[in-house]
């Protein structure tokens, strides 16, 4: 981590924003030595120069940055643990026909997977049975009751995808009963692996590959590519039985990788922009039917498959039923594909609204909880009266409105409690669980680091609260101490344009671990502020010379931030955001989307 001494200066001398952060240039002096580089050696524009810079590129890989694709990233798939041994096992199954039970996550990571891997079992020859678990009623990961179930249908084969990892006693169970297994997954694992022909994780302790940032989408696309090679040393591939097409199947590798917010670095950069490409073409039938349900504006982006797509696949898992995001992926029927995307756009409308309920509850303990000046290194919230389903997205919420680690805990009529947590960046939640677990304060419990799932009894809420609080809290001081929007560079409203915008998106895809490019709009008017929508900030900004830019704060009404821009009317503010193109209805127009802003004169 960086001293106070070597850390970037303050931008436009914002050391506590409208929202409390600091404002620091992403760049250091090295920084800036190497956005120089890139401008003349690579003949980029200076600030899209910059934007690389800030991501670490340099000038010998600009051009694979803003161009990624998939031949220049793809690792040997045999780099990972097992891979091997389960490509072989896959491509044993393809020959003969075989039944295959594929049980999945009820996350869209699940259902992409699940259905990644069903079409290509379906194309090349084997009979796929997608079981993907009810939340409520059977719980994440491989249970005794579906694995009997699966095994009675005639299965022999059963492959985990984006679970299956820490299942030690269920996939004893399974190979007691006849199955061979393989585990297709991305979470941390222990370091005890359950009974399996293969688990292939690049998480697992003692894989080497380097992949851990996949998401498990994306390491069953690598199990695919291997098994395609293993049938094409078979001879398998024939003119009549041609190999089947991986990259016309990343779209779905590229909702995945988005929706499971794993870092969008290397590989997985090349996966979103190529499964963009082939989002475009909508050829899959449930992704158009969704698509047109959620009313795109304009080609799909990553904000799409984040924001509208994503949620909507979820919303089956959440509070409906689980299965109907595989269904809708793996469906090539238009009339079946309108009908679950109906279902799921309704779902998705009421777990709207009930997280909107849970989380005016939760907001009302997390505030009681931390006192008026905010003190507590997590916030850990509980109730009997909430969906378990919807723990996860009110625990986001919590994280961003108090900017430390946050649980929501749905307890059943039995005192069980299932939760789910949500961390900020520098504090690895999944190793503080995985303690929990070790120390029998929670029944059980997984994750990564920036998220994680609980399960608990009742008496043991305030054992675990003390736990998070004295195993994080130097974690949460030192990341929240260093708290800071960086930025990218400095914009006036007459600079900014659709074709500036247009140019700063080749640095994209944007997401998690590539962030979009924040700018700073240094001593604009508020010329207009008003709601809209009940919960965003529509603004104007004035630059010195008269020119206007439309903007907009979401989520803001309510907030500080909200708070702060209203009582800023007519005065100058320094305005912190990101350039987007609008294009609803077939126009484009240009807008700035809000993230921050501070005083002009100096004033909090």
């Amino acid at each position: 981590m960086l001293s106070p001494a070597t850390l970037p200066r303050f931008f436009l001398d914002v050391q506590s924003s409208f929202t409390g952060k600091a404002w620091r240039d992403r760049l250091d002096g090295k920084g800036q030595m190497l956005a120089l580089a890139l401008a003349q050696r690579a003949g980029l524009p200076d600030l899209l120069a910059r934007v690389l810079a800030g991501r670490g590129v340099t000038p010998e890989e600009a051009d694979a940055f803003l161009d990624p694709s998939i031949r220049h990233f793809m690792p040997d798939p045999s780099l990972l643990r097992d891979m091997d041994k389960a490509a072989e096992r896959l491509a044993d199954a393809v020959m003969a026909g075989e039944k295959v039970a594929i049980f999945g996550d009820y996350d869209v990571d699940g259902a992409t997977s699940s259905a990644l891997l069903a079409g290509w079992l379906a194309e090349a020859g084997a009979t796929p049975r997608i079981h993907i678990p009810d939340r409520i009623f059977e719980g994440y990961g491989p249970n005794e009751e579906a694995i009997r179930q699966l095994r009675a249908e005639g299965a022999g084969l059963l492959v985990t995808v984006d679970c299956g990892t820490t299942s030690i006693d269920v996939l004893a169970l399974a190979a007691a009963i006849g199955f061979e297994t393989l585990v297709v997954d991305h979470h941390q694992a222990g370091e005890t692996l359950p009974e399996a022909v293969a688990v292939v994780n690049p998480n697992r302790l003692d894989d080497l590959s380097g992949q851990g940032h996949l998401c498990a989408c994306g390491v069953t696309f690598l199990l695919l590519v291997a098994a395609n090679r293993a049938l094409r040393r078979r001879g398998w591939w024939t003119p009549a039985r041609p190999e089947p097409d991986l990259l016309s199947r990343l779209d779905l590798v590229a909702l995945g990788t988005v929706a499971d917010v794993v870092p969008l670095k290397g590989l997985n950069r090349a996966f979103v922009a190529r499964g963009l490409a082939v989002m475009r073409l909508r050829r899959r039938a449930g992704l158009r039917a969704l698509m047109d349900m959620a009313r795109l504006d304009g080609p799909p982006r990553p904000y799409h498959l984040g924001f509208l797509l994503g949620p909507r696949i979820n919303a089956g898992g959440r509070i409906g039923d689980a299965a109907l995001g595989a269904r809708l992926l793996v469906t090539e029927d238009d009339q079946e594909a309108s009908a679950i995307a109906a279902t799921l756009d309704r779902l998705n409308r009421e777990r709207q609204a009930v997280e909107a309920g849970m989380l005016e509850e939760a907001l009302v303990e997390a505030v009681a909880a931390l006192g008026a000046e905010e003190k507590g290194a997590a916030i850990v919230t509980a109730s009997a009266n909430w969906h378990p389903g919807v723990v996860g997205l009110v625990a986001a919420r919590l994280k961003e409105r108090f900017g430390r680690p946050a649980f929501a805990i749905a307890f059943n009529k039995e005192g069980v409690g299932t939760g789910s947590g949500r961390s900020i960046g520098g504090v690895d939640l999944g190793r503080a669980v995985r303690l929990a677990v070790e120390r029998g304060l929670l029944a059980k419990g997984g994750g990564h680091a920036m998220a994680a799932g609980v399960t608990l009894a009742q008496a043991e809420l305030g054992a675990f609260r003390a736990f998070l609080e004295a195993e994080l809290r130097h974690g949460v001081e030192a990341a929240r101490a260093a708290a800071a929007i960086e930025i990218d560079g400095a914009l006036a409203a007459s600079g900014a344009s659709i074709e500036l915008a247009e140019m700063l998106e080749r640095a994209g895809p944007f997401g998690q671990g590539n962030p979009e490019p924040v700018l700073a709009l240094p001593a604009h008017r508020v010329a207009f502020a008003d709601e809209v929508g009940g919960a965003h900030l529509r603004l104007r900004l004035k630059g010195h010379d008269g020119a206007m830019l439309d903007a907009i704060a979401f989520r803001a009404v309510g907030q500080p931030l909200g708070a702060k821009l209203l009582a800023h009317r007519g005065k100058p503010v320094h305005v912190a955001g990101s350039l987007s193109v609008d294009r609803w209805g077939g126009r484009e127009r240009l807008q700035f989307r809000v993230l921050d802003a501070a005083s002009a004169d100096g004033a909090a």
